[in-house]
């Protein structure tokens, strides 16, 4: 039985950072990217060796801006690249001139161990393992061959049944007990990684979130062997598990006693099925089982820039936000405010639709309505909180003032997009702090102030549109009147349509951008 790793994933909260890190300081190639098979709306990151081997590649899942986990029982908790021995001066020098947190060098097992940590917290090491030879190490400009990563060493998992876990990757995966020391039992599997079985009995147990590894993936020959695995935890009941074509290898999940998550994935196909060697990395790919438009697909994820790229660097605003870069930007912008349910990604969409060459701003409402993020918090469903409302509307027009510095906006050819909370929140925003938002589109929207002030609007430009069977659609016309009272030019439109946006509502908002900013 063929054994070792075939790579490990983990969890991070910014993608650029974490993108700066593994592909930037340790030279790492990005060789694939893809939306995630579990969740389309989720970036998944592959770094590894020039060549994308299997034993190379470390994964990324994109939670942006959320919560971190705890590293504890049940979980692996470090990640291990190998290098050569008389390289720990050159990472010792890069990791100091590069203001990477370090600890060591210090003795692993006779190995030479430099620590860091990447921008999530996890802890990698650098392990200069004698006679080392990866199969394709990738050189940048930075780093030769001679400096570089050589593939993956191994992994640490804290276990609190830590001979049960050791048994159970020994018998179903190959690997066996090669040494002990300081409560860690090691395992080596026939390609010479390594699996540190940490005994942690008395830990806390684990939390899923940013900055913590979500599974090993072991690596299988071929699917048959996976299928034969498969097969045998099945007969002994070894626990839960599931099988799936991940496209680029066939794998199972599994969970050791310990807890932690294992994978068994094929060497083969590779990630070079459908990107020659040479654009590895460059293209999105959106697994076929979801059904979803690729373009909406990309709309929604976090965007990033490899090192040497030209960014557009996300500030820190008072609120989280998804900023979206055109290939071919044609100076405009489009700010999107989601509706109650929804986040910083919901229309994002819509915006790429309505004005593919825009900049897309979107932020995320910070009031919780029943754990539904908000722009400002409902007592009933047609009354609000005033304070709350005057306050976040305070708040945005500061992150308005912000994001027109920091992503170079042009307020006068500056679209603003609302839907239902989010359509509320621009008129509020309009009326409260005059001149922040100069054109509109409100889909869905009604007024939420009790005492209105009288604002001059003199230059704005609102486009109102409202579903004949919406159930708050009576109370539009409120607000189209507060508006024109304060010198904003206002349409309106009725659809044949209820408080969900479609087609024409998009179609709408594009013939009034075109006509109202270009």
């Amino acid at each position: 039985m063929q054994s070792g790793i075939h790579h490990i994933t983990g969890i991070t909260r910014k993608i650029q950072a974490n993108v700066d890190f593994y592909a930037g300081f340790l030279g790492l190639k990005l060789v694939k990217r893809t939306a995630g098979f579990e969740d389309a709306d989720q970036l998944h990151l592959f770094y590894g060796d020039a060549a994308a081997s299997p034993g190379s590649l470390v994964t990324f899942l994109a939670w942006e801006d959320g919560s971190p986990g705890r590293v504890g029982l049940g979980q692996p908790a470090e990640i291990a690249f190998a290098i050569r021995p008389e390289a720990i001066g050159f990472w010792l020098t890069r990791a100091l001139t590069k203001n990477i947190a370090m600890s060591g060098p210090a003795q692993e097992f006779g190995e030479p161990v430099l620590r860091l940590k990447d921008p999530d917290g996890i802890i990698v090491k650098l392990v200069g393992e004698a006679g080392v030879k990866g199969p394709a190490p990738h050189v940048t400009k930075e780093i030769t061959a001679a400096d570089a990563i050589q593939r993956i060493r191994g992994a640490t998992i804290f276990s609190e049944k830590p001979a049960e876990t050791a048994a159970f990757i020994g018998s179903y995966f190959g690997f066996r007990a090669v040494a002990a020391a300081n409560s860690i039992t090691r395992l080596a599997g026939e390609a010479g990684d390594i699996l540190d079985i940490r005994n942690a009995s008395g830990f806390w147990t684990s939390a899923p979130g940013t900055g913590t590894i979500d599974h090993i993936a072991l690596r299988a020959p071929d699917r048959e062997a996976v299928e034969a695995v498969a097969e045998r935890l099945a007969a002994e009941d070894a626990g839960d598990m599931n099988m799936h074509d991940r496209t680029y290898f066939y794998s199972l999940y599994v969970r050791e006693p310990g807890g932690s998550l294992v994978e068994y994935a094929t060497d083969g196909p590779g990630m070079t099925i459908d990107e020659t060697p040479e654009t590895l990395g460059t293209t999105l790919f959106v697994p076929k089982h979801f059904g979803a438009d690729p373009a909406d697909v990309r709309a929604r994820l976090p965007q990033f820039s490899l090192p040497g790229e030209e960014r557009m660097t996300e500030r820190d605003l008072p609120f989280i936000h998804r900023v979206h870069r055109p290939e071919t930007p044609d100076g405009t912008a489009i700010v999107l405010l989601h509706g109650t349910g929804g986040n910083e990604t919901s229309l994002l969409p819509f915006g790429a639709r309505l004005a593919p060459n825009a900049v897309l701003l979107s932020p995320r409402g910070r009031s919780a309505d029943e754990g539904y993020p908000r722009f400002f918090r409902r007592i009933t469903a047609t009354t609000f909180d005033q304070k709350d409302i005057v306050g976040e509307a305070e708040a945005f027009a500061a992150f308005m003032d912000g994001a027109n510095a920091a992503y170079g906006l042009d307020p006068a050819k500056t679209l603003f997009v609302g839907y239902s909370n989010g359509a509320n929140m621009i008129g509020a925003v309009m009326l409260l702090h005059p001149g922040i938002i100069r054109n509109a589109v409100l889909l869905r929207g009604m007024n939420v102030l009790e005492n209105a002030p009288v604002a001059d609007l003199s230059g704005a430009n609102v486009l109102m549109v409202s579903g004949q069977s919406d159930p708050y659609g009576r109370f539009a016309g409120e607000l189209e009147a507060l508006l024109k009272a304060s010198g904003a030019t206002v349409e309106s439109k009725m659809l044949a349509a209820g408080h969900d946006i479609g087609t024409a509502d998009l179609e709408l908002a594009r013939a009034y951008k075109e006509r109202i900013i270009g």
